[in-house]
């Protein structure tokens, strides 16, 4: 670091730790510990870009993030749903991404200069103690901590500041009219409160079924809908780990080792519980509330009960419980309040904390010390993870030893044989298409659309188990049959012959509603009434989805006149507007630079993406899938559900 950081050493409270080391992983979990320039040997590299190579630490941290980050949101978290969501190939992009960037960068010339470096490091709250910067010292051992150096930190940052300038430079011809600005002012701004009739198509009956002409009819004039994508066929042998694990005897002295060994991971972590009275304050009354909080905290000197006064004073969700936020419910309280947590003592009580809505007290009720949970508590969990990694040394002998007899008989099917194992047959399969017993995310489709035909794959690794695979035949795509289709022809159709009643039933209501309300209609024809307030062109609108025609409607419509009727995917609508907040020239022009640069972002995003393609495209990109989807089996069999 510079030497002006080079002073001013200054401690931190306990939960600031805490902090700094959430914002420290964010960071290495973006870019991995010494970069992606080669440090790893080969077998160790999930991806190529060009001649650099992603280390699978940048991977794995990448990956761990963005879980972690979905574990917020939802509670019950399990691989198949991560993988529904497919956060293992995000995750991967991303890595590639900021490599291919960062490689941009180096070639256009842009580095960063120490200057840079060091206001992007002051810039960082994490960093500074009552408005300054920590101290050399102190920053040294925040990184040393978590088990980096400042250099290695400092070259992160640089890495940063890097790609940022480069997608600066390369975006830097983009421009925007004031017509552009002010049509996109219009979309940002104006909004129509609407009130609309749904009449869905799958509620229309037809009268009969469509014949076999009547599809062969419809299928010759839309023929271009389809076509039969490029299939690949493989066979496999898969061993699921869940079958051998019944093999599998457990002993006592390996149950002993495994807790003598991994004690710290059976500890139960000390616990806090909290009381806390809330005085909340207004812009005028901050300075009364002040003087409240400290005559109630006189109080509780002077021996009064915390709880008694927590019922009569605060304001927050647990004044009518005493106060009392329990021993894990106060982490989600402000980090000025729970610094003081953390710093008080059993019983204690701390002074009037001042927030930027109000003022707290805080007392720590209790504090339970952390425990070591004996043997007996935790053999159950150790029995299951041994049981868990006998089996998965089972599976890799057992498929090394099926691997290297089928490449030496140059068949999957001789070798199985051979060995006892029984060998199945993957069916056509699309690139992307699962197969729901063992690879229910596709990663045995993606694997055979990188292969040869007759070649045998590398191990395919699931959280369920590991297989080996031989491609046996590929299918080109080609037009589609009619037979091959005939059911999805027959669903289009129908589809297509139920929305255009739905057309027809709204026009019947349109012609005959003489002015009546929406909602009278709706309930009359039993059908769905919906309304919005603040409809934006291009917003989503609950039953319709995005549509234009909708937004153009909306912005055009006379004042509570009743649209015609309006096709949408899956029925019909009817719409009345019935006010609308619109934008003149004068507001544009107030907030035309704010407008100007928001659209120009937006543009400048545009363009830097179709950039991106075509840089992956020049540069070159090679996935190591065996040890892709192998790392991903590791971590995702952390998240397996009880069902599995």
């Amino acid at each position: 670091m510079l030497k002006s950081m080079r002073k001013n050493l200054k401690s931190l409270a306990p939960a600031l730790w805490l902090v700094i080391f959430a914002f420290i992983l964010s960071i290495f979990f973006v870019w991995g510990k010494g970069g992606g320039s080669g440090e790893s040997r080969d077998k160790n590299v999930v991806a190529y870009v060009g001649k650099e190579k992603i280390s699978v630490d940048i991977y794995i941290n990448s990956l761990r993030t963005k879980i972690e980050s979905l574990k917020e949101q939802f509670k019950e978290l399990d691989a198949n749903f991560i993988q529904q969501l497919n956060i293992p190939q995000q995750a991967l992009e991303e890595t590639i991404r900021q490599e291919l960037i960062l490689q941009t960068a180096r070639r256009i010339g842009v580095k960063a200069a120490d200057s840079e470096i060091r206001n992007r490091v002051l810039s960082y709250p994490v960093f500074q103690k009552d408005g300054k910067f920590i101290g050399f010292d102190e920053y040294k051992k925040i990184l040393e901590w978590n088990r980096t150096t400042v250099s290695e930190f400092e070259d992160i940052i640089s890495k940063e500041i890097m790609t940022t300038k480069a997608i600066q430079i390369l975006t830097s011809g983009v421009s925007v009219t004031r017509d552009e600005v002010w049509e996109n002012f219009k979309k940002t701004n104006e909004s129509a409160e609407l009130e609309y009739i749904y009449i869905p198509s799958d509620k229309m009956e037809l009268s009969e079924q469509p014949t076999k002409e009547a599809l062969l009819d419809y299928f010759g004039k839309n023929k271009d809908k389809y076509e039969i994508p490029e299939k690949r066929t493989a066979e496999y042998v898969f061993l699921n780990k869940e079958d051998l694990k019944g093999q599998i005897d457990i002993k006592d002295p390996d149950v002993q080792k495994y807790y003598e060994s991994n004690k710290s991971h059976f500890e139960e972590p000390e616990k806090r519980r909290v009381q806390r009275i809330f005085l909340p304050f207004g812009d005028n009354e901050k300075k009364d509330i002040l003087e409240q909080s400290n005559e109630i905290k006189k109080q509780l000197d002077k021996g009064e009960d915390f709880g008694k006064l927590a019922l009569e004073f605060s304001k927050d969700d647990q004044a009518s419980n005493n106060g009392d936020w329990g021993y894990f419910e106060w982490k989600q309280l402000p980090l000025e309040e729970q610094d003081t947590i953390q710093e008080l003592a059993e019983k204690q009580i701390s002074d009037p904390i001042e927030l930027e809505d109000g003022v707290s007290i805080i007392r720590v009720s209790e504090i339970l010390p952390s425990v070591q949970l004996p043997l007996e508590d935790v053999r159950e969990r150790i029995e299951t993870i041994l049981r868990d990694n006998k089996a998965e040394e089972m599976i890799e002998t057992r498929i090394a030893q099926l691997e290297k007899l089928a490449l030496k008989e140059k068949s999957l099917d001789v070798a199985a044989q051979k060995l006892g194992y029984k060998i199945k047959n993957t069916g056509p399969l699309e690139l992307g298409e699962g197969i729901d017993e063992i690879d229910p995310s596709g990663s045995l489709s993606h694997m055979l659309f990188n292969m040869e035909e007759k070649e045998i794959s590398s191990p395919l690794i699931t959280y369920k188990g590991k297989g080996i695979s031989q491609l046996i035949k590929i299918e080109p795509p080609r037009p589609a049959a009619f037979e091959e289709v005939e059911e999805k022809v027959k669903n289009d159709f129908i589809n297509e012959k139920k929305e255009q009643k739905a057309f027809e039933r709204a026009s019947r209501i349109k012609n005959s509603s003489n002015g009546s309300d929406l909602k009278d209609l709706a309930e009359s024809d039993d059908i769905e009434y919906k309304s919005a307030q603040n409809h934006k062109r291009e917003q989503y609108l609950s039953l319709i989805g995005e549509n234009s025609e909708i937004d153009r409607i909306a912005f055009s419509l006379p004042l509570t006149e009743l649209s015609d009727p309006i096709k949408v995917k899956g029925g019909a609508v009817l719409l009345r507007v019935l006010e609308r907040k619109e934008v003149t020239k004068e507001e544009f022009d107030e907030n035309f630079i704010q407008a100007r640069n928001e659209l120009l972002n937006t543009k400048q995003n545009k363009l830097f993406q179709s950039m991106y393609i075509k840089m992956r495209e020049k540069i070159g990109v090679k996935i190591n899938y065996d040890l892709y989807t192998r790392v991903n089996s590791e971590i995702l069999s952390r998240y397996q559900s009880e069902n599995d």
